[in-house]
């Protein structure tokens, strides 16, 4: 209970942090002081209220909540990414203006040349403010120099004419100050630009997000794979995260789609629902469809731990596929046997719901002549499997980053991200997933369901 305070207690600290940058760049820095500025602020306030309202609401059924509040994420998080990178050309553009004010002040404060010959004295006269002409020839006080008509006078206390160069006003010390036009002028511009660049963007992404998962096929060959096995093929998906914004249409769709494959084996990696089987168990029925040669298998995700795992494995039991919690099945086929192995997801030692993930229970005291195929639904648990020597583990959860460049983060804790990688030794594919998580926003990792095809040395 402390952990899940804290961090509830440090998101609502994020958010409420970038809402106010997102105001300082987007409302403060275009606006001037009045109606408008004051309007921006309240938006601000309301949108960081919004995200913790979806997250919790969302939760409890509230989901109405869903396409206004995870849309509003999606934005959010790609403003942010944008401004962060237009604070170097913009503070650079800024400098650039400061120089050219400089320059201008510098040039406007350089005393007049004095023409050849000169006393350097001016060549008039003023006393207060009426100017005179300089006196020549005759005296000042000759009748000659009283006919001369005085020049116009000049209203005390009227300004004096620009100087040249002076383009505003004029600080202490006679320098002008900075032009705030075009300081307004420029954080308008950036704001108009990483406001239209994440809208496009985002946009793009729910397109992506919301249709239909691409299907991919690998390769993968296994040292130990009996000729008489070679071309066995597993469907794989993950992380299809039935919920507020996908459906029993969405899991028919991908049922349809891996039984079009004619796979000999389906592997279903985790991360199928976020809500309970009261609330979604009509969404995940038509899972029962699911065909293949040898059996349809499920291995638990994280979200199956926020969503009453006791109840998802007895259901999906029900609708046909073997759950494997910590243990592995024999696959004989072609006249040739794999072990297929499944472990609970590494969150569940966590949560006191269910049995912790169990290497050795799944992979101990086996025929080490044999391949094994571990399905995890986190590419982590691949430095446990390699002690075991597991030939291939099949994973998901991590959609492949799902928004770039998030991808760049999930890399600090997974050492796959999407697709065939390595670790220890052992194979570890992972699967973008084919649904989403949060935002209905996927850039740069679109969604998937894969055929693995086995090939023999």
């Amino acid at each position: 209970m402390l952990a899940m305070a804290t961090f509830v207690g440090f998101a609502v600290l994020v958010t409420a942090l970038i809402h106010l940058y997102l105001w300082k760049r987007l409302v403060r820095d275009t606006t001037r002081p009045g109606r408008w500025r004051r309007a921006g602020g309240v938006a601000a306030l309301l949108l960081a209220l919004l995200v913790p309202a979806t997250m919790v609401g969302t939760r409890n059924g509230s989901y109405w909540l869903a396409w206004p509040g995870y849309l509003w994420l999606a934005l959010m998080f790609y403003l942010l990414v944008l401004l962060l990178v237009l604070e170097v050309p913009v503070a650079v553009a800024k400098l650039v203006l400061r120089r050219r004010e400089r320059a201008a002040t510098g040039a406007a404060g350089e005393p007049a040349p004095v023409p050849a010959g000169g006393t350097g004295r001016a060549d008039t006269a003023t006393t207060g403010n009426v100017a005179e002409p300089a006196a020549t020839g005759p005296t000042a006080t000759s009748p000659v120099a009283l006919a001369e008509p005085p020049a116009a006078p000049v209203e005390v206390g009227s300004a004096e004419p620009p100087v040249a160069g002076d383009s505003g006003p004029r600080a202490a010390g006679g320098r002008p100050d900075h032009d705030p036009s075009r300081r307004l002028l420029l954080a308008r511009g950036a704001a108009i630009f990483a406001g239209l660049t994440a809208a496009g963007v985002t946009g793009y992404g729910v397109r992506t997000a919301m249709g239909p998962p691409r299907l991919d096929r690998v390769r993968i060959p296994l040292a130990r794979l009996p000729r008489s096995m070679d071309g066995l093929r597993i469907a794989t998906v993950s992380d299809i995260h039935l919920g507020p914004l996908r459906g029993r249409a969405h899991t028919e769709r991908i049922v349809a789609m891996i039984n079009r494959l004619d796979a000999d084996l389906v592997a279903v990696v985790g991360d199928l629902v976020d809500g309970s089987v009261a609330e979604l168990g009509a969404a995940a029925e038509p899972l029962r469809d699911l065909r293949s040669r040898y059996g349809s298998f499920f291995v638990t995700g994280n979200h199956e731990y926020y969503s009453g795992v006791e109840e998802w494995v007895r259901e999906v039991d029900r609708l046909g596929l073997r759950v494997l919690q910590n243990e592995r099945q024999e696959i004989r086929a072609r006249g040739g046997v794999l072990d297929l192995a499944g472990v609970n997801d590494v969150t569940a030692a966590g949560t006191g719901l269910a049995a912790p993930a169990d290497y050795a229970a799944a992979l101990g005291d086996r025929d080490p002549s044999r391949p094994v195929v571990l399905l995890a639904h986190q590419p982590v648990a691949a430095h446990e499997a390699a002690k075991f020597g597991v030939d291939l583990q099949l994973s998901g959860h991590t959609h492949g980053g799902q928004m770039v460049p998030f991808n760049l983060l999930v890399k600090l804790q997974q050492p796959v991200v999407s697709g065939l990688g390595e670790v220890d030794g052992t194979k570890v594919y992972v699967t973008n997933g084919a649904g989403f998580w949060g935002p209905p926003v996927r850039v740069g990792a679109p969604p998937q369901v894969t055929l693995v095809e086995l090939r023999a040395p």
